[in-house]
This record gives structure tokens, sequence and C-alpha cells, in this order.
């Protein structure tokens, strides 16, 4: 069973409005004149009927209604100025909701993102919150807490003055606003929970779709999009069906509301009518006395239907802050060491070993290495021996659970993590590209390059000449992921981005893995002038592009089994010898 939020969480975002102090008292304010302002219609109505028509003074009744006028055009500007600014507040707080969620998930490592364990932390799913759930809390700020400060008032002053006016009658409406609690107490707690699975349905929604929509060449490749359809309609009515009953509920919860509200209104209506017939009360002292009662009923109705809208942002607000309240697993010392300057770039490992959450096997186990200051380094290995994983301790996605890695022998973990990952450059296998113009994607690691900058390393990463047949150049549009590119034009694009970051360290993730035989030329000539004066480590499967590295290091199953020159390895490494025999064939191997 889904667990209950706590609408008492709520609380804790009205912090984010402490800034706006201002606005909410312009707000609380134009919220009483408004609600005094109906108030007073009662009283005018009461003169209108016993002043004007039963009394038949024309003067009388043309006063009054000019009064009503006036105070009708108070309500009108007072509603317009609360709408105003509790709507400029509802959607001020789903923004900074919106950006401090997003901040925050920055910090977050990717294994946080990753974890086969979590369905709820996939990145559409995230997605969803920080656009449906920040929605939900800005109609519940911008909208319904206003509305429930306005009834809560009218309801107040409506009690106050069918009390004065007449207190027996106003006996018969009161039964009726505890018996209201009932239904509310009932139907609210199965309101709120309906309303969290609803939220975690769409969610789900969403997640599948945005998967689908980005593999959409593997849908159709395969024609898969019958079965994906299929598939995605069993959500959606899934997620239809949930939202039924939840909102069947709330219907519940809205009309054992008015039920029992008109229901006391109506009996006090029969005996006003009797006591007017009776002489006990003028026709103008009942008629306000009615109008007072349905603002009361109405308040109440509103109330009750507002409580359904608490319940529903408990559950977006719990997402939220669940968000808000993940701590980073990797973090910065309370006193981070400054990155040496220069840094030369020597990497040890000392008996590291590393396994992921949720497996029984280590990725690294009990590893020894030391990489020397512009070394040239390349990993091979069969898929799973780790090399991967080396690279993610190095840029301290994760920390080891033994031992230590260390870069110009000071211990990672004595380093802010942003600041270590300043020093290192990534060129991955896939890399990733971003929405916007081919410079701001060069700039991602220098916002601050000049063009020149940029043309230098497109020109050093052999993506000049293309980027320049571009419609606009540097100033061309990529679309999301680069998609109007090749796979060679986007590795080409991160090797120049990896060049203006001018990083010390340099990780290469087979960067030419997927490469026709010309654009791995190219791309291979771009990383011989990338790798000059850094330390460099490749993860490599085509052994043809690390051959002539000054290392190769042989990884099996975490642990690093060999390590020489492709001449040395073929001779004394069993695993690097049957991995070139199945790359070069046997009869190159040993000539």
């Amino acid at each position: 069973m889904t667990p209950r939020p706590d609408p008492r969480i709520l609380l804790r975002l009205l912090a984010l409005l402490t800034p706006y102090r201002g606005r909410l008292i312009i707000a609380a304010l134009a919220l009483l004149v408004a609600s005094g302002s109906v108030l007073l219609l009662g009283q005018g109505l009461r003169l209108v009927i016993d002043q004007g028509f039963l009394a038949a003074d024309a003067t009388r009744l043309n006063q009054t209604l000019g009064v009503m006028l006036a105070v009708v055009s108070v309500l009108a500007g007072a509603s317009a100025l609360r709408y105003y600014q509790v709507s400029w507040i509802g959607e001020r707080l789903a923004a900074d909701l919106r950006r401090q969620v997003f901040d925050h998930l920055l910090e977050l490592e990717p294994a946080y993102f990753e974890s086969a364990s979590r369905r709820d932390r996939g990145a559409a799913e995230i997605a969803s919150r920080l656009t449906a759930d920040t929605s939900v809390l800005q109609t519940l700020f911008g909208s319904s807490i206003s509305l429930a400060l306005r009834n809560l008032v009218m309801l107040l002053g409506a009690v106050t003055l069918m009390l004065v006016t007449q207190p027996w009658l106003s006996a018969l409406v009161l039964i009726g606003i505890p018996a209201t609690l009932l239904p509310i107490l009932w139907f609210g707690r199965r309101v709120r929970r309906l309303s969290r699975h609803s939220q975690d349905r769409v969610a789900e929604l969403g997640r599948y779709a945005s998967e689908a929509l980005d593999g959409i060449r593997t849908v159709q490749a395969f024609s898969h999009e019958a079965i994906d359809r299929r598939d995605y309609g069993e959500r959606a009515e899934q997620a239809f069906a949930t939202a039924v009953v939840r909102t069947r509920q709330r219907a519940w919860l809205t009309a054992a509301a008015m039920l029992t509200v008109f229901a006391a209104v109506g009996l006090m209506l029969w005996q006003g009518g009797q006591a007017v017939l009776a002489g006990e009360i003028s026709a103008g002292e009942l008629s306000a006395f009615v109008f007072y009662a349905v603002l009361a009923a109405g308040a109440v109705a509103t109330l009750a239907e507002v409580a359904g809208d608490v319940q529903r942002a408990a559950g977006a607000a719990e997402r939220l802050l669940e968000l808000l309240d993940a701590e980073p697993a990797i973090s910065p010392p309370h006193a981070p060491t400054p990155l040496p300057t220069p840094l030369r770039g020597e990497i040890r490992l000392e008996s590291v070993s590393f396994t992921y959450p949720g497996r029984e096997n280590p990725a690294l186990d009990s590893l020894d290495l030391e990489i020397r200051s512009g070394e040239r380094v390349a990993l091979v290995g069969p898929s799973g021996a780790g090399k991967s994983t080396l690279f993610a301790l190095l840029l301290r996605f994760h920390d080891p659970e033994r031992g230590r890695v260390t870069l110009d022998g000071i211990d990672l973990r004595e380093f802010a993590p942003k600041a270590l990952r300043a020093g290192m450059g990534l060129v991955a296998q896939e890399p990733v590209l971003f929405t916007g113009t081919v410079a701001d994607n060069l700039r991602y690691g220098k916002p601050d390059a000049t063009l020149d900058e940029l043309r230098a390393a497109a020109r050093d990463a052999n993506a000049l000449s293309f980027v320049e047949a571009l419609p606009h150049g540097f100033d061309t549009e990529l679309g999301p992921g680069g998609v109007q590119l090749s796979g060679g034009q986007r590795q080409r694009l991160a090797i120049a981005r990896a060049l203006l970051k001018d990083p010390s360290v340099l990780l290469l993730d087979e960067a030419t893995s997927a490469l026709d035989a010309e654009s791995e030329r190219l791309v291979q000539q771009a990383l011989d002038r990338l790798m000059v004066g850094r330390t460099s480590l490749v993860i490599a499967h085509r052994l043809a592009t690390v051959t002539a590295a000054d290392r190769l290091l042989v990884f099996d199953d975490g642990r690093l089994v060999a390590a020489g020159r492709h001449g040395e390895l073929l001779v004394r490494s069993p695993l690097y010898r049957h991995l070139a025999e199945l790359q070069f064939g046997r009869h190159r191997t040993e000539a």
C-alpha cells in the first residue's frame, strides 16, 4: 500500500513564501476588504427590503442601492487585486521550487538516477515531478488556499452576523457545519492516498512515453509500434482508472458536505418563514439571514472541496520534497584541498575494491595501479572487466569501498568533486550534445571561450570544415542531442569541447568504436592532438586504435591481470593474445 503523505509537509513549503511577505500582506488585506464587502451586502439587502420595498420609500431605496453599488465596486477591485497577488505568488512558488529541486538534482551522483532498484528515480519520472507536481502546488498556493482563506473569513463573518440577527435560527445552520466535518475526515484520507497513487501513475505514463520516443528508431526498426501502443494504452487506462476513483471520492466528499449544510439551510428557511408570518422578524431580517446562511453553506462547501486539493497537493509536495531531501553520496569535505597547480596528472590506486549496490561480485577487486604524468595508457579486456568503473572512480561518481585513489599524491576524497572534475576531460563513446548551437555545446566546459578559441579547438578536432559548412556556422542550432549530425561529427565536437576545457587528465571511453573508417581516421587524428602533454586513459575494445599506447593494461573480472606494450602482451598474456587473435587473426598476431 502506498504510504499516506503527511499534510504537514506543506508547511515546509511556506518558507519559500518568506521573500514575498509584502505581496502576502497586500493579498490578505484585499481578501479582508472583499470578504467584508460581501458581508455588507447582506445588510444592504435587509435595508432594501425593509426600508425600500416594504416602506415604499423610493428615496431610501435609491440611497441604499447606490451604497450597495459602491460596495460592489470596492468588492470588484479588491477581488481583482487579491486574484492577481495570489496568482503571482503561486507562479513564483512553482518557479522557485522547480529551480531548487533542479539545482539539488545536479548535485546528486549519477548512481541516484541509474539505480535499477528505484524506477521512480528515472530522468523522465523526475521531469514529471518538476512539471506536473509543481503545477499542482501552484494551483494550491495560487488559488485554492486563497479560496479557502476567503471562504473561512466569509464563514466566520456570516456566522457572527447570523448570531447577531437571529440566534435561535443560527443554531439550525450551525448544526450542519460539524456534520460536514465527518465526510471531510472520512473521504479526505482516501483522497490523499489516491492522489499520490494517481500522480505516480501519470509519472509512469510520462516515463514510458519518453523512453519510447527517445528510442523511436529502434521502435520502428523492430516494428514494435503495436506493442508500444498497447502497453502505453494500458498504462493510460490505469492512470485514468486511478484518477476516476480519486475523482469519485472527491465528488462524494463535496456532495456530502453540501447536502448536510443545505439541508440545515432548508430547515432554517421553513422555521424562518413561520417566524415572519407570526410577525416575530421582518422579511428584510429573514432575507439578510438567508443571505448569510447561503454564504456560510457555500463557504463550507468550498472548504470541503479545497480540502481535496490540499490532500492532492500533499502527495505532490511529498514527492518533490523527497527529491530535495535526497542526500548526495558524493559530497565535498568540510575543508577541501585545492587542486594542485599545475596539475601533473599522476594517478595511483592502492588496493582499491568497489562493488555496485545490489550486486555480489566486485567490479574492481584489490586493484593496485600507478599511472605516470603524461603517460598514455590503454585499458583493454572483456566487457564487465572493470574499465568503466575505473573511470567512474576517477571522476568520483563513486568512492571505493576499500583502498584509495590519489591524484598527484592526494586522495580524491580530499578534493571538492567540482574542482576534481575541472581538471579532467571526458570523451564518451556516445557523446552527449545538448539543445543549442554548436558554440553553446563547445563552450560547455569553458563558458567564456572566444570565437577564435572555438575555431582553434574545432580545427584541432578536425571539425572546423563541417562546422563552417553548416547553415549558420557556429551559431547553427543542433536540436536535441545533435540529431542533425553524424556520429563522427558529434564525436569530433565532443573532442573539441574537451580541447577547450584543456584538462590535465583525459579519459577516452572507446571514442571511435561506432565510426566508419574515414570518420575513425579523422577522430583518431584529433585524439592524438588532444592527448599531447596530458595523462590519458583510453578504454579500447578495438586494439588497433591503442597498439601505440605507452602501456596497455589488461583487465579481467575487476583485476589487473597484465600490463605492457602490445608486443610484450602477445607473448606474456593469454587473455590479451586471445583478444588480439579475435580482432587481427591468428597469423597476424603470430607475425
